[in-house]
């Protein structure tokens, strides 16, 4: 117990920590005077995301190796379930009811996606027809499953972390810019298979004055928030977007608008710094990594925590379309946060073993 202890990555914890603290008081002004039970439950689902955290920085990475497959299929079938038997909450069909919760399938997709896909490029470069074709079938078959729920954004994840984790296995860039290029092309295709709110959101991005009492309601209120905190803000609990109820899903997704009006650009600087200190800690720890499964692990996670912050800023801010990414650890939600955090005591488990130097599986295995 005590070498595990002493093996603990201290600054990747204590971000972790920080961030909690920061979180659990942002979405304490989110729901003052509302709906505290929110509050509660979050504290309910941090407990949990904990334990998870803690179980698996204790669980040798060489079982994740053989388990992550598995783990994908089950996953994969939860997702087919969910055309079936999923409940709909606001006009989307994304969540299973499983009695005691209702847990979001295509969260614990992701993570598996990003598990498999490490376990395969483990011991294989992304070049060749099979190493490319055979991760693309892995990340369209759920794709296609989450993107008719609808949810876009969770779709732009699997999408982002498959390619940042080819390019970190070795594609080959002019195969990634041809990929681009199409992407792009096919833009016009995609759009005429959008749903109408989705279009309406890329529309609201180009100009939300077009429709300030409608679609670009959202938009418009959150930049009013976010530039009227200046420098130091308004003051914790003294927010007057958040306290009127100005600012739509300011528990969720517009959370980072909350923590913008009450601390102004100074708790905006603290929180990206630690954002900053957390992915740059999984990255180093990546690079500190005893085999490539577990790097590629680590690269796969940072690569997914970038994108959830990089959207979630830019959407409440009015640079990309909304597409309902939460703020890491900021925004309220049972399903992500503690899928988050069992994926950083995947990190965690990274660390301690890189740490400790603990022997791996015979040479030529995906853990070798």
């Amino acid at each position: 117990m005590k070498r595990v202890v002493v093996s603990l990555d201290w600054v990747l914890l204590a971000s972790l920590l920080s961030l909690a603290a920061l979180g659990m008081c942002i979405l304490y002004a989110a729901v003052y005077q509302g709906d505290m039970g929110l509050w509660h439950k979050q504290s309910m689902f941090w407990a949990a995301g904990m334990i998870s955290f803690t179980v698996l920085c204790f669980i040798p990475l060489r079982l994740l190796g053989l388990v992550c497959w598995p783990i994908y299929a089950l996953a994969l079938f939860m997702l087919m379930l969910v055309p079936l038997i999923g409940d709909i909450h606001m006009g989307a069909r994304r969540w299973l009811d499983l009695g005691i919760a209702n847990i979001q399938p295509s969260e614990i997709m992701k993570w598996a996606l990003m598990f498999v896909l490490a376990s395969w490029f483990a011991t294989r470069e992304a070049r060749g027809m099979v190493n490319i074709t055979v991760p693309l079938m892995l990340v369209a078959i759920p794709a296609a499953l989450i993107i008719n729920q609808p949810d876009l954004g969770t779709t732009l994840v699997l999408l982002f972390a498959m390619a940042a984790l080819m390019i970190a296995a070795g594609l080959p860039w002019r195969l990634f810019g041809l990929a681009v290029s199409a992407g792009l092309a096919s833009l016009p295709v995609l759009w005429h298979f959008m749903h109408d709110y989705q279009k309406q959101r890329v529309l609201t991005l180009l100009d939300p004055q077009s429709d300030p009492l409608g679609a670009g309601y959202h938009v418009i209120q959150s930049s009013i928030a976010i530039g009227s905190g200046g420098l130091l803000g308004k003051g914790f609990l003294q927010g007057t977007q958040a306290r009127l109820h100005f600012l739509p899903e300011q528990h969720t997704d517009f959370i980072f608008s909350v923590l913008a009006e009450e601390g102004g650009l100074i708790a905006v600087i603290l929180l990206l710094g630690l954002y900053a200190v957390l992915i740059s800690r999984i990255l180093l720890i990546a690079q500190r990594a005893h085999n490539r499964f577990a790097s590629m692990l680590c690269i796969g996670i940072a690569s997914i925590f970038t994108l959830y912050i990089t959207v979630n800023i830019g959407m409440v801010s009015g640079i990309f379309p909304v597409v309902g990414l939460p703020l890491p650890f900021i925004s309220y939600g049972g399903s992500a946060l503690v899928t988050m955090l069992a994926a950083l005591g995947l990190v965690m488990r990274v660390a301690i073993e890189s740490n400790e130097k603990i022997p791996w599986q015979r040479p030529g295995s995906p853990l070798a």
